[in-house]
């Protein structure tokens, strides 16, 4: 376990808990927490001030988890109406987009909270006037923009579902899962300093589509408009915009937005899985577990406050970005960036002291990248930095020492999870905090310290704990697997379909798939597939979190990640090598080895001296069962889009399987893949 690099700034106050306990640290205010979630979540409903009707009836937690028990089932209430709870003149938005040769010079376009406010209203009217309904789905191909985050609000401030996917990411099995009434796209996307045609990828999108949605494009401003490939029906943002103007819909006499109060459990947006060897299965979440969760995260747990100017490196289509635009109901500064992250290694550091950032999201993906270049701290003051987030593989206590030496002494720094398989930024976009529960299962916590290598703590509400084989508690400090035993708001509505929504065959279909995804392996509780460790508690905060991997990715009951560690750490930082991948080989019954393909630099070649040395490192940072039995070369790692390494496909694949179960709309670099088929064939042959 590492050591301690951050003391907490914050202090943990229970005064404003009504339980009549004395609770004195976060280990206790947890445990009360988990042991009873319905009085916990009515008092966080309460102590956030959220804008709704909440009725008297919280949960029945004598439902079992399984069961996915209603949530709040009296309450009446809006998302979007709790994030535009500001109206004054305060920034809350902030777009930056990363500069090109066609409008070479950084500029920043600025909305106040009444500016959002009033765009909000007008989308609501034109999405009225264009008979979108409650229960409609309103899909977005765009980029982070300020119109983008409006238009999310304005579908939810009106009972529509929000559906997007980012431009450049496969969308086409997404979108026709879910039938869209109406598709925004943006024409052009802004990366590595140049400008991407978006509408070619687009007209492809609908060709494949079996439904027939109205179409609103969007225009990138530092894009010349072309309109020759419209098609016929296409109208405007601009235009769509004026329809509202001119209908009138949907403020009532007083001129606020006539906002649709639903149930705490209403679907509020749809996100997706990654779809990496099948269709991406269409995730639904409640409206009020993703308000009432992300209060918790934000406000409790982080102590986000309105001065606080908010960034996260996002596109829409992942999760993160979900979770910084919660950031509007604590009253943060958004900063929306649409670009590059690393192209210019300072840029990011210089857009922090340019507009104050304070909360820095990334990942450890760019953290491990940025090491290897760039020393933020010897070029820029970063002085308005309160706390940096990293969600993606586990961050190792390397790159936590490097972020305090070189980013800043006295940041907190909160590596932050809902899955090892969902929270991954890579160099192009982000997908983080799990796409299964949109949430956090463990991260920051601004009253606890940090630890080099750690999750500070399991978030507040939520009973994560650590299960053997056999479905019992793990000891603390051994790996096992994360289960969570108790209902949780913020667990997803279902899958797509919902009842209403698609034939009694359809929906009961999904509904055996959620109970499949989550409830068949250990009985009654929620297993999730991510490989952890809880570790003892240490200053109250009741143990941290270790991740390991996914699960069906564990190798000997130990995680990918251990390896990674001491690769990224003895060989990747000292530019022996590049990147590695870690997968499990079958080699009759239940035994597998482990085989660990590396990256080389260009025209490098394997060694026996050099891979000697890869195996002596493990062997002495881990341990002989960690030594992997094959060491082979490869001409690169293959990853999703959304920068995670593919380590159960290659598995299947080394292990026999044909390439024909890849979905090759949702890697980056799917190219690669014959050369790992080939390889496995040639290591099964002398198995």
């Amino acid at each position: 376990m590492g050591d301690e690099l951050y003391t907490p700034q914050d202090v943990l106050s229970s005064a404003t808990w009504n339980t009549g306990l004395n609770l004195t640290d976060y280990e206790s205010l947890y445990r009360w927490s988990t042991a009873y979630p319905a009085e916990f979540w009515s008092e966080i409903w309460d102590e956030t001030n959220i804008i709704g009707d909440k009725g008297t009836h919280v949960c029945d937690v004598s439902i079992g988890i399984e069961h996915n028990p209603d949530w709040f089932s009296e309450a009446r209430l809006n998302w979007a109406e709790n994030m535009l709870q500001r109206r004054d003149q305060k920034l809350a938005l902030i777009e930056a987009t990363e500069p090109t040769s066609l409008n070479p010079t950084l500029q920043f376009r600025r909305f106040t909270y009444s500016q959002l406010y009033d765009l909000v209203a007008r989308l609501v009217s034109a999405l009225l006037a264009n008979g979108v309904k409650p229960g409609d789905r309103v899909g977005a191909y765009s980029s982070n923009t300020i119109e983008t985050a409006a238009l999310c609000l304005a579908t939810t401030a009106i009972g529509a579902i929000w559906v997007i996917g980012s431009a450049g990411q496969g969308v086409l099995e997404r979108f026709e899962q879910v039938q869209c009434a109406i598709i925004f796209a943006v024409d052009a996307v802004v990366y590595n300093a140049k400008v991407h045609d978006n509408l070619g990828k687009f007209s492809t999108l609908l060709s494949g589509l079996k439904s027939k949605p109205k179409v609103v494009i969007m225009h990138l401003d530092s894009y010349p408009e072309e309109r020759s490939a419209w098609r016929e029906g296409w109208v405007s943002w601009q235009d769509f915009i004026l329809q509202g103007d001119a209908a009138k819909l949907g403020r009532d006499a007083s001129g606020e937005i006539e906002w649709y109060r639903a149930s705490f459990n209403y679907p509020l947006w749809i996100l997706f899985s990654s779809g990496s060897t099948g269709e991406p299965t269409a995730i639904v979440h409640r409206a009020g577990g993703m308000l009432l969760q992300a209060k918790k995260e934000l406000a409790i747990c982080g102590h986000l406050q309105p001065t606080d100017v908010f960034f996260y490196y996002t596109m829409p289509g992942w999760m993160m970005y979900n979770f910084l635009l919660a950031g509007l109901s604590v009253g943060c500064t958004l900063v929306l960036y649409d670009g590059s992250p690393l192209r210019d290694p300072a840029f990011l550091w210089a857009l922090t002291d340019e507009l104050k950032i304070s909360i820095f999201g990334t990942s450890a993906k760019y953290i491990e990248q940025l090491a290897k270049v760039y020393q933020p701290r010897s070029h820029h003051s970063l002085s308005s930095l309160r706390h940096i987030y990293s969600t993606g593989s586990p961050l190792s206590a390397a790159l936590f020492r490097y972020v305090y030496e070189h980013i800043h002494p006295n940041v907190l720094l909160g590596s932050i999870t809902g899955s090892y398989s969902c929270i991954f930024i890579s160099l192009h976009s982000i997908l983080a905090g799990g796409t299964d529960i949109c949430s956090l299962f463990a991260g920051m916590n601004s009253a606890l310290p940090v630890y080099a290598g750690e999750i500070q703590c399991r978030m507040l509400g939520l009973a994560v704990e650590s299960y053997s084989e056999t479905g019992t508690l793990s000891p603390l400090d051994e790996p096992g697997e994360l289960v969570c035993l108790r209902p949780f708001p913020c667990m997803p509505v279902g899958f797509w379909p919902l009842p209403g929504f698609g034939t009694d065959e359809e929906v009961a279909a999904a509904k055996q798939r959620y109970h499949d995804t989550y409830f068949s392996e250990y009985e009654g509780v929620w297993y999730h597939g991510d490989h952890i460790i809880v570790t003892r508690s240490r200053s109250g905060n009741g143990g941290g979190l270790i991740m390991l991997g996914r699960s069906d990715g564990v190798l000997f009951r130990f995680g990918s990640a251990e390896l990674y560690d001491v690769i990224d750490s003895a060989f990747c930082a000292t530019g022996q090598l590049v990147d590695c991948l870690a997968v499990g080989q079958s080699i009759g019954g239940s035994d597998e080895r482990v085989v660990l393909f590396v990256k080389l630099p260009d025209n490098a070649r394997l060694s026996p001296e050099l891979e000697r040395r890869i195996k002596e490192e493990i062997r002495v940072q881990r341990s002989p069962r960690h030594v992997p039995a094959v060491v082979m070369q490869v001409t690169d790692i293959p990853y999703t889009l959304n920068g995670k390494r593919v380590e159960v496909l290659v598995k299947k694949i080394v292990n026999g399987a044909p390439l024909s179960i890849v979905n090759l709309s949702t890697l980056s670099n799917p190219e690669c893949l014959p050369l790992y088929s080939e390889i496995g064939r040639k290591l099964r042959e002398n198995v």
